[in-house]
């Protein structure tokens, strides 16, 4: 048992002093085996055992890879920065010009201290009657209008998304989820023991029949997913695959978590704010899954994305019946929103302060999508003209942990595609794979691991410009 942590020792010694470089792809098992004498079962054991140290990826067909950058955590792309790059394009938070202004004039009256004695009070997790109807006005888009008894409130979206998934399933239970998804669902699921079910996916989400399949191989306990600029692929799905979905989770009794973060750059639903398309398309006419499912669907929003991530306030809403049971989620996680938190949301509701804010990041994204066509041209960049965040799958020979610590050097970070890979084996392009499902894509996918998020929204357009140039030339020169 030891020989194979000494033959591993070799090669980690090989790998610190450059004699494997990152990107390097190491021989075939059988072939290592030869080469050292040693059994094809020590072989195994010494490569499993530079993975478990991080210092190589294995992709299955593909391959063991030197690692160049370090193991990607389930947190990583959208929770802290994961380097010292001086350009962050992982974290993701949109900011308006003269946005602390309009906030701080919406928030003045609460500090008047007959004011900010009520807003320094507790709040149950059903808010107060203002924050239901500000909510429900400002979450009605197309096709639907949730009713304000409805509404749940946690601290942000996040909270919310913990919530639900603690109210549907119970630890050791299955969630569907798109084959890319959300990083912060796979820390979420992890603490609540909750396994993950990559779904297959093609350009235009989740299909049904990978729901179905799923669910035959083994009962899903509910459904997670982005119908709308799902993140980090910017899919939306049309009226007829939000119909037929809706149809097959009816039909398997199941409940879905509709995560609509991102849903207000689409337009539509900036509080009562319509026409504000800043980036072409008619996808906001969508109704959301919800209106096609809402004995079904918990919808999951939030203002973090439309004001800011620092006093924010998450949106579930649940379908009829449901409530007590998510608010006693709410409460036994400790994710019900801060009463003053909802007093500030409520006010810049009202005096239309978010439906400014929406207004000006619907345009600011669609400026940052330009930035990505004009120093990205050539590259198969895939994305959403609204959207604030964009796919690259990379030219050959690049892989994404080679990529990311080649940025990283030239001073900019990016989120590697593994982050966003479900347990299984990742999948690109947005068309996932399952086993038991009879479905193929019509191209080969690009796997995750060749593919990086780019983050449009947290950094100045000049610095965003030169970032993007950089990247750019860094994909141009090659590993």
């Amino acid at each position: 048992m030891a020989d194979y942590r000494r033959i591993a020792d070799r090669i980690a010694d090989d790998i610190a002093a450059g004699r494997l470089k990152p990107g390097e792809r190491l021989p075939p098992q059988r072939v290592f085996a030869r080469r050292r004498g040693v059994a094809g079962s020590t072989a195994g054991r010494v490569y499993a055992e530079l993975v478990r140290r991080g210092l190589v990826v294995g992709e299955v067909g593909r391959g063991t890879f030197v690692r160049a950058a370090p193991a990607v955590s389930a947190g990583w792309a959208l929770a802290e920065p994961a380097g010292s790059a001086p350009v962050n394009l992982e974290l993701n938070y949109p900011s308006a010009p003269g946005q602390s202004e309009l906030l701080a004039a919406g928030i003045a009256p609460l500090l008047r201290p007959d004011v900010l004695t009520d807003a320094l009070r507790t709040a149950p997790a059903t808010g107060t009657a203002a924050a239901r109807e500000a909510a429900a006005g400002l979450l009605a888009t197309a096709g639907w209008s949730p009713a304000p008894d409805r509404f749940l409130f946690a601290g942000n979206a996040r909270q919310a998304i913990a919530a639900a998934l603690a109210h549907l399933v119970r630890p050791g239970g299955r969630v569907g989820v798109e084959a890319l998804t959300y990083p912060l669902v796979k820390e979420i699921a992890g603490r609540l023991g909750v396994t993950l079910v990559p779904l297959a996916t093609d350009g235009e989400g989740v299909r049904p029949e990978a729901v179905a399949a799923a669910h035959r191989a083994a009962p899903l306990s509910a459904v997670y997913v982005q119908p709308t600029l799902h993140n980090p692929t910017s899919v939306t799905m049309g009226a007829g695959r939000r119909f037929e979905l809706a149809g097959v989770v009816r039909e398997l009794d199941l409940p879905v978590i509709e995560d609509r973060i991102w849903s207000f750059l689409a337009g539509g639903d900036a509080g009562g704010d319509a026409g504000g398309d800043a980036g072409g398309g008619g996808c906001e006419q969508v109704p959301p899954l919800a209106a096609y499912a809402p004995e079904r669907v918990f919808v999951v929003d939030g203002l973090s994305k439309r004001v800011a991530p620092g006093l924010t306030v998450g949106f579930l809403v649940v379908p009829v019946g449901r409530a007590e049971g998510a608010a006693d989620a709410l409460r036994s996680g400790g994710w019900a929103a801060g009463r003053f938190a909802l007093e500030a949301g409520v006010r810049w509701i009202g005096d239309g302060t978010v439906g400014r804010l929406v207004e000006a990041k619907r345009a600011d994204a669609a400026a940052r999508q330009r930035l990505v066509a004009e120093h990205l041209a050539g590259f198969a960049v895939r994305g959403d003209p609204r959207a604030y965040y964009a796919w690259w799958e990379l030219p050959e020979p690049w892989r994404a942990d080679t990529f990311c610590a080649a940025a990283a050097e030239r001073g900019v970070a990016v989120t590697p595609g593994p982050a966003f890979s479900g347990p299984a084996a990742g999948a690109g392009r947005g068309s996932g794979t399952l086993a038991g499902a009879d479905w193929v894509p019509p191209r080969p996918p690009s796997p995750a691991s060749d593919c990086v998020r780019l983050g449009l929204a947290s950094v100045p357009l000049p610095e965003l410009a030169g970032a993007l140039r950089t990247l750019g030339d860094v994909a141009r020169g090659g590993p």
